[in-house]
């Protein structure tokens, strides 16, 4: 079935719309997946503030004109290219779509853009590493609360312990007074 040429204008501006929403855009080969399975990985992908968009390369490459941020992504446009748009969380959707390969066993990755740099499989596995954000942010959380609790400690280890070297010398001074009136 042939798209008119408003459903091409229609499908490059919404392409457009979600590049300029991405901060990481990866190109998979995703013949041979059924229509089923294509929904799996969107379904796995969506937690992850990503969109998986399925389409021509020609109608990329359109959208990607004049986007030079976008323009290393012009190399891996070859094939049946389904395109995973990551708005968010690029970790979590690049570990979803890694589950979803093990899976599946039907996609390659070919590559990604970010920042304007082109990206290799090894690149993007380097990615998919890093923690996830919500672990980035327990991260931090903990080591705010540590902080926390070491200078709370701190504080009430002050006045702790200025009582006790009151007391010791109260204790010193009444040991050496008793000794006095002993002798």
């Amino acid at each position: 079935m042939s798209r008119t040429l408003e459903d091409k204008k229609g499908m490059v501006e919404g392409l457009k719309d979600d590049l300029s929403e991405s901060q990481l855009a990866l190109v998979i080969d995703y013949q041979g997946l059924t229509v089923a399975e294509i929904t799996d990985l969107r379904r796995r992908l969506r937690p992850s503030g990503t969109v998986c968009r399925v389409a021509k390369n020609t109608l990329m490459g359109i959208a990607i004109d004049g986007q030079d941020h976008w323009q290393p992504m012009t190399e891996l446009l070859k094939g049946s290219s389904a395109f995973l748009l990551v708005k968010d969380d690029f970790s979590s959707a690049i570990k979803a779509y890694q589950d979803f390969q093990k899976v599946s066993k039907k996609t390659e990755l070919r590559g990604g853009v970010m920042e304007g740099r082109l990206l290799k499989e090894a690149d993007v596995k380097a990615l998919g590493d890093l923690p996830s954000k919500e672990q980035l942010i327990a991260q931090i959380a903990g080591a705010i609360n540590a902080l926390a609790t070491k200078i709370a400690v701190g504080i009430n280890e002050v006045p702790a312990s200025l009582g006790r070297g009151i007391k010791a010398v109260s204790e010193q001074e009444q040991d050496s007074a008793q000794s006095d009136t002993a002798a």
